[in-house]
């Protein structure tokens, strides 16, 4: 388990990174895209920032690619706001649980309409 430090990091490399994502990347290629996690090395010199990206496959290697090639950038900004004593080099990973999650709702959901559609069986 991660210390409570490097969460805290975590969290507040995440908020700062999803604002400067938002408001300094003008790029209309960028999907819909959410910052579900960042993972700080015990170092402090690595962030792995989970990225969930809504549309298909090519939407989220678009997107993905984007993130990669402006990771040098974020970082700069990133380093402009928060105090720390190094800004931690940025790795993207696509995160599919959300897409994972929502495909098991909908198979849930579709048993339990066939269990009440399945006329009752006598005991």
């Amino acid at each position: 388990m991660a210390s409570t430090r490097l969460q805290r990091v975590g969290r507040l490399i995440r908020e700062e990174l999803s604002r400067i994502i938002r408001e300094e990347i003008d790029d209309p290629r960028l999907g819909l895209i959410t910052l579900t996690d960042v993972e700080v090395t015990p170092d402090l010199r690595i962030a792995h920032v989970h990225v969930s990206v809504y549309g298909d496959e090519a939407q989220q290697k678009i997107s993905m690619s984007i993130l990669d090639r402006a990771s040098r950038f974020l970082r700069g900004m990133l380093g402009r706001e928060i105090d720390l004593r190094y800004t931690p080099e940025l790795h993207f990973h696509l995160d599919t649980s959300i897409e994972r999650g929502a495909r098991i709702f909908e198979l849930l959901h579709e048993i339990e309409t066939e269990e009440k559609e399945k006329p009752d069986e006598p005991s």
